[in-house]
């Protein structure tokens, strides 16, 4: 049974990223994330999945994405001194090593089930949350994240990094041998993150101009071709393939406006590291993230999933996810200049997310609901997920579009 509490004070002035009643609210429910999740850790190696109210799930498979989204996850609560965090890292850290590494042909692999391997493919996607896992990890101080940013750097430029068009390739199998010439923008826009992170942890500008050039290809080259709407999978030459139909969870045809305002955020966060030169950049995350809005949030609230090259609806089930990167997006926008129109937008996404979203009884987000409103369950099994939902809280009550865990360390301190 979900209870409705308010995620800010409900007339208030101004906007709410700078009332204390709502940056209290934030504080609060990324602290129950935390501890809602912080049940994920298995007696011994690797994670549990979580049912509704924070039970494992008798599936034992665990998924590389899995495991680095909380290890990034926790080493976020690490800056916001959740006592779980630590430990949480240091398990994901170690079951990375001891199950994720392929010691035969190295890289890392996707799914395994106890000692067994489910899924040996080497995907970016998943590499790509390895770098983010480690460059988090190393911000949290963890002693192993510099070996690991060290090995998975260099398998991302060994296997898949095109330096030719400045893009990661995306899949091998296990033994690096070709299976597809599939190429896409998820795994890209995520590495986007991994690259600016690892910078953030770094130093090291090859991740920061690695990140630009990804940035250039989707957001100066194909969006303002594509009326702003960010196609997801091309050819091996990296031509938009209109005909492709995958997975229907990570590769649905069309376009996922989601992905829109992750990519918008990302973009303002690459502009802020690199020193803030001219505005081109912040036009054109405003209008990837303001097309995303008008085309996708639909009548009844909530964001339909995907959308034809026209902007049309294709699949309108409601996740929890695109609601939580909506919420980072715009409030990178109100960052960086207050403006009316991005203040509604925020209070009705913080509204929406909270009214059928949040689960206040156990913790965590649902992660689907029905055309009524109501919490159903067509795609995931249980609660898969805190990455998204934690970064919705966490984001924005930093200060800056960039160096968040600075910012959050900052504030932790002077709490």
């Amino acid at each position: 049974m979900k209870h409705q509490h308010p995620p800010g004070p409900s007339k208030v002035p101004g906007f709410w990223l700078d009332d204390g009643e709502h940056r209290n609210w934030l504080k609060a429910e990324a602290i129950r994330q935390l501890t809602f999740f912080a049940a994920s850790e298995r007696d011994g190696p690797g994670f549990f999945t979580l049912d509704p109210a924070g039970r494992p799930l008798p599936d034992d498979t665990q998924e590389l994405h899995t495991t680095t989204r909380l290890v990034h996850s926790f080493a976020l609560g690490n800056s916001w001194r959740h006592p779980a965090a630590d430990r949480i890292v240091d398990h994901g850290m170690a079951y990375l090593a001891s199950h994720h590494r392929d010691a035969d042909h190295s890289g890392y692999l996707w799914a395994l089930n106890g000692d067994a391997i489910v899924d040996g493919r080497k995907l970016a996607y998943g590499h790509v949350f390895v770098l983010l896992a480690a460059a988090s990890a190393k911000m949290a101080g963890h002693p192993d994240a510099d070996a690991l940013i060290a090995d998975v750097s260099g398998i991302l430029d060994k296997h898949f990094w095109q330096d030719d068009v400045g893009l990661f390739k995306d899949e091998w199998n296990r033994d690096w041998t070709p299976f597809s010439t599939y190429r896409g923008m998820n795994a890209n826009m995520h590495a986007v993150e991994a690259l600016l992170t690892a910078y953030e942890a770094t130093g090291q500008e090859v991740y920061l101009n690695r990140a630009g050039r990804i940035l250039d290809f989707f957001t100066a080259r194909i969006a303002p071709a594509e009326a702003w709407r960010l196609p997801e999978h091309y050819t091996q030459d990296w031509e938009i393939d209109r005909a492709y139909a995958g997975n229907p969870m990570f590769r649905p045809a069309g376009t996922t406006p989601g992905h829109s305002f992750e990519l918008g955020r990302l973009l303002l966060q690459h502009w802020d590291l690199s020193g803030r030169s001219g505005q081109e950049a912040p036009v054109r995350a405003r209008h990837l993230i303001e097309q995303a809005l008008s085309d996708a949030w639909r009548m009844d609230g909530g964001f339909a999933y995907t959308l034809d090259f026209e902007g049309n609806i294709a699949i309108a089930s409601r996740f929890w996810w695109p609601v939580t990167e909506a919420i980072g997006a715009v409030a990178a926008l109100i960052k960086l200049e207050r403006q009316t129109n991005d203040e509604q937008w925020y209070r009705r996404l913080w509204t929406f997310a909270s009214t059928h979203f949040i689960d206040y009884e156990h913790g965590g987000w649902f992660p689907e609901i029905d055309d009524a409103g109501q919490v159903t369950s067509t795609i995931f099994k249980g609660k898969p997920d805190i990455y998204h939902s934690v970064q919705a809280c966490l984001f924005p009550l930093a200060h800056g579009l960039s160096r968040h865990v600075s910012d959050l360390k900052d504030l932790a301190r002077r709490s």
